[in-house]
């Protein structure tokens, strides 16, 4: 028995390991069980941005028993939006030209 697993177009994008991989092998790749996969991933992952294996829905109408995926943007490059609203927050002098300069 084989775990078959397709590589969606998010994990190419956001990792070219996978990217590079899918043009030399194709979007499909076939594995004892899913351990074989998640370990396959993992080795894909190191020193990029992560790639992981998410299950097909039972209603998914395709033959494949998994999908390697994973996200464009990563928490990280959400600290910089935290950062600027914690900051904001600590400034407790207005700042000339907005809307707080008029309320009072």
């Amino acid at each position: 028995m084989s775990y078959l697993v397709e590589v969606k177009p998010s994990a190419r994008k956001a990792n070219g390991a996978v990217g590079r991989l899918v043009n030399r092998q194709g979007a499909r790749r076939a594995f004892a069980d899913r351990s074989a996969a998640e370990a396959w991933a993992e080795g894909l992952s190191e020193g990029s941005r992560p790639v992981w294996i998410r299950t097909a829905h039972p209603r998914d109408q395709s033959d494949v028993d998994a999908y390697l995926v994973s996200r464009r943007r990563q928490l990280l490059d959400l600290d910089g939006a935290y950062d600027k609203r914690r900051r904001r927050l600590r400034d407790t002098a207005t700042a000339p030209g907005t809307l707080g300069e008029f309320s009072g």
